[in-house]
This record gives C-alpha cells, structure tokens and sequence, in this order.
C-alpha cells in the first residue's frame, strides 16, 4: 500500500481543493510512491511527533496543521519547523497535511466538535464559495443519454440532496472538417448540420479532472466543443463552522461549565453574560473570530471558538455569549475523528492516534 493509496481516501472526506487559498495542504514531505508501514495520526507534527513515528514504525504521518506553512528559503535547522522537516527527511518519514481542507468538509472538525457537545440539526454557518463548477457540452441528439450517464456516475449532476441534476437543450449544431479531419458523423469537407443536445451539468470542483477524463472518453466526436466556469453559488454542505442545538435549553453558567469539561481546557475566556439561556450554538475551531458576525446572524445564543482578541469580545453587542475554549482544546478531537475515519477505511492496517499532546499553551 502506497501513501497515495492512503491520501486518496483521506481527500475523499477532505479534497484539497476545499482548502482556502492561503493554506498549505497535501504531502508536504516525502513521495505518494512510497510503501506505508504504518500512520501516526497527530494535530502537529514536531520533532517529538517525528519520533514518535520512528518509535512506533509509521513513515506516514498525517496532521492536521501543515509544518510548512509559509515558503522555506533555507533548511538548516535553525527552528523548529526546519528541525523538523529535515528530521523527517532523513528518518523517510513523510508528512500530509488536511488543514482548511477538513475545516471545510461536511463531516470535518467542525461536525466534530457539534458531536463532542451533541448538537443535533446541524448545518454549516458559512458555506464557502468557489467550489461548484458548471460545464456545457452539445453532442449529437442520439449519444445524450450516454454521456449524461456516463457524467452522473463520475459525479456531476449533484446538487445538495438531488442527483441526476442536468439542464438539457435540443438545437442544430453546424460543422465542416478540413483535410486532416476524421469526422464520426459526415466525410470531410462537407458542411455538415447536425441535431444536438446541449448539456449543462454543476459539479464539485475536485471532481474536474474526472469530469472531463470522462468526456473525452465518452463524447463521440473527435473535436469537443465544451466549457467549464466556476459559479458564485454556495455550497450550503461545505464551509466553514456549523450550527446546532442543544436538545434542551441550559443556563449560560451552566453552558460554559459543560463547555469547559467537553474540551478539557484550563479556562475558557467568554464575554458578558446576558442573562438568557443557552440552545442554539454555532463553533469553529482554531482561530474563529472572522465568525462571528455570521453566528450573530444566524440566531446563535452562543459560538465556541478560540484565539479571541481583546477587542473582538465587543463584537458580541449584546447580542450572544462568545466563548473562547483555546485553540488547540477546539481542535483536538480532530485527529480522533482521522483515525476513526481511516480505520474503517483500512481494517487490517496500522492506523496510530499519536499519543503527544502538541498544544503550546499551558495553564496555571
């Protein structure tokens, strides 16, 4: 089994291609030819986290936060992210990176955290944008319901709970092929009028490849007249952060005690009590505070997310309970969800939950 074999399921639950334009995702060290002999699964990856892997006989390391998250110009070990990089380096270790990637996914570290605190009714608070392409396409009348198929099976035409989702128009296509051309329907040099069908199927945008592998193994002709534009829709099942509900209301006293013991963290930093109670709850993890206008808007009695500056607890208005559980503490259950996720996948397989706990920050 190869680290692409491994890497292909994990961006079946998290495609790069959810990832947002800043990050850094995907194998950042080592080769998806490589043999696995085991994965350690882990928030960061460290030199500790590096030689956990050694110890424990995994060359695949899969974290949540990219070691390299910005450019490196020079790898001599003179911090810790260069330490690291060239431990793994020399120890053929490689290191894949989920990120934003998993952030955005449907069933990433956000459902996780709504499981963890058992929301129900959950839905995404902002779902992203960029992600859903379209692609138009006309072949001959008697080859549509080929290529619509065959474009449904490789993943077009879903669109939230429907499938099979196409916009079809008959029309009358025009051609003539050139000495060269080798037409399927006509001879060259014929100006040729041709019944067809216009075909317009939405897609997600990892699936592109396979959209038009599929096209131009299906699609009869030898030229194919097609096109792909990214919609401004939004994709309601992936974005960033999520929504839910308590099945019961709680005191907000009573809410921040349970949200400290969920997340086992030191102190959990909120703003001003309002004196109401607490059911509706939207949570991001890691640094959440550019949501918090959108849990404002959403209803939400409260959001739970991490890294909140001084100024940014005023954003609450009055309007809702913020509470900052810490960084690493809203994201910890992230790398569970990893393991269970890719323990199903290979059953007979060596998949590690490292046993560090990386987070930086300590309480007194």
């Amino acid at each position: 089994m190869t680290i692409k074999d491994i890497t292909n399921h994990i961006e079946q639950l998290a495609p790069l291609a959810y990832a947002e334009d800043f990050d850094n995702v995907g194998l950042l060290v080592g080769s998806y030819l490589t043999k696995v002999t085991g994965v350690l699964v882990t928030l960061d990856t460290l030199e500790e986290t590096v030689e956990e892997a050694i110890q424990k006989n995994c060359n695949l390391i899969v974290s949540f936060h990219p070691i390299i998250f910005s450019g490196l110009k020079k790898l001599n070990g003179n911090n810790y992210v260069e330490r690291t990089v060239l431990k793994a380096i020399k120890n053929n270790i490689a290191i894949y990176a989920t990120h934003t990637a998993l952030d955005n996914s449907n069933n990433g570290v956000s459902a996780k955290m709504c499981e963890v605190l058992g929301l129900k009714n959950t839905k995404v608070l902002i779902p992203k944008k960029g992600i859903i392409k379209k692609l138009t396409t006309y072949v001959p009348y008697a080859e549509a319901n080929n290529l619509r198929n065959a474009l449904f099976t490789t993943g077009a035409g879903t669109i939230g709970n429907y499938d099979h989702c196409s916009f079809n128009v008959e029309g009358k296509g025009s051609y003539r092929g050139n000495d060269n051309a080798n037409p399927v329907i006509g001879t060259k040099g014929e100006l040729r009028f041709e019944e067809e069908t216009c075909i317009t199927v939405t897609f997600d945008s990892f699936l592109e490849g396979k959209i038009l592998k599929t096209l131009f193994k299906t699609h009869p002709y030898e030229e194919i007249a097609y096109e792909i534009i990214t919609l401004e829709n939004r994709n309601q099942n992936i974005g960033m952060g999520m929504i839910g509900e308590f099945p019961i209301e709680m005191k907000e006293s009573a809410f921040l005690n349970f949200v400290k013991k969920t997340f086992k963290t030191g102190c959990v930093r909120h703003s001003k009590l309002l004196n109401k109670n607490i059911q509706k709850v939207a949570v991001l993890g890691g640094s959440g505070s550019f949501a918090i206008t959108n849990a404002i808007q959403a209803s939400a009695d409260a959001y739970i997310s991490a890294d909140f500056k001084y100024h940014e607890f005023y954003k609450a208005e009055e309007q809702i309970l913020l509470a900052d559980v810490g960084h690493y503490e809203s994201e910890q259950f992230t790398k569970n969800l990893l393991v269970d996720y890719l323990t199903k996948k290979f059953t007979n397989f060596a998949i590690i939950l490292s046993e560090k706990s990386t987070n930086p920050i300590h309480y007194i």
